[in-house]
């Protein structure tokens, strides 16, 4: 008997998340990025997956779209791959457009669940290049993927939960930083946060409108697939929300100062 095999091997190596507000003028220029999808990147060295992502009101998790942000998640099979391609001139031509920029160097911790029937693991030394701080790593902020496929008949039920987990999220004590994301409106949505420790998203995930979200997820099988990512920030630089992120803060508290003690900047505007 022929033995049956998972569509997809599992991914493994490191991550890379760009966010991106445009400024106005660059807004046409955005629009056809989401158009043009995984297309250019298709002979970016060492590139495993390309998501192409827009985003909700203010970079938010809504049902009303941002005509400004946006959301780039790859993965790569080694680290120096990952950065070699934040230095390429595809990234520069999103952050010389852009209002506000962040980006982040992630490796894997664990994984669970799959996005396009694709399972993802921990991201191995091999992937990483060389042997990572420990000690170093574990103080330093950490990051969660989470992202679903919705069940279209199922999508307005789904959607009178977001919003007040989404609002949550953005005020939770200990997230640095949180971005709604989606593949395709209402039905494909992705989630990307930042956060200060372990203990804070915990809190944060295990009560208020995220826990009733989640059981009613569960619950009512909202979901036909789902993938929940925790990861370890290498490196991370930017701005974003007004908030600077000093690519030199290595540990928790100096990535809690660089975003804590500097000026609020305008509002996002879209």
């Amino acid at each position: 008997m022929e033995v049956s095999h998972p569509l997809h091997d599992p991914l493994s190596g490191v991550v890379v998340v760009l966010l991106v507000d445009f400024m106005r003028q660059h807004q046409g220029w955005g629009w056809l990025r989401l158009v043009a999808g995984s297309t250019p990147y298709k002979d970016v060295p060492g590139l495993t997956m390309v998501k192409v992502m827009g985003s909700g009101h203010g970079g938010g998790f809504s049902l009303r779209p941002s005509a400004t942000h946006q959301g780039l998640i790859c993965t790569f099979t080694h680290l120096d791959l990952a950065l070699q391609f934040l230095d390429s001139p595809a990234v520069q031509a999103y952050r010389s457009r852009a209002r506000e920029c962040w980006s982040g160097v992630m490796s894997v911790q664990s994984a669970r669940g799959h996005w396009d029937k694709q399972a993802w693991q921990a991201s191995s030394p091999e992937a990483l290049g060389e042997p990572v701080d420990t000690e170093d790593t574990l103080r330093a902020p950490f990051a969660v993927l989470t992202r679903a496929s919705i069940v279209p008949t199922k999508a307005m039920a789904f959607w009178r939960y977001a919003p007040s987990a989404q609002a949550d999220l953005s005020q939770a004590p200990g997230c640095l930083l949180a971005m709604g994301l989606g593949e395709a409106p209402l039905v494909r949505q992705c989630t990307f946060s930042l956060w200060q420790d372990t203990a804070a998203m915990l809190q944060y995930a295990h009560q208020g409108a995220h826990q009733a979200a989640s059981a009613a997820a569960y619950r009512h099988q909202f979901f036909s697939e789902s993938l929940f990512v925790r990861m370890q920030v290498l490196q991370m630089a930017g701005v974003w929300q007004g908030r600077s992120f000093d690519p030199q803060a290595r540990t928790t508290a100096d990535a809690a100062a660089c975003v804590l003690n500097v000026p609020a900047l305008e509002p996002s505007h879209v």
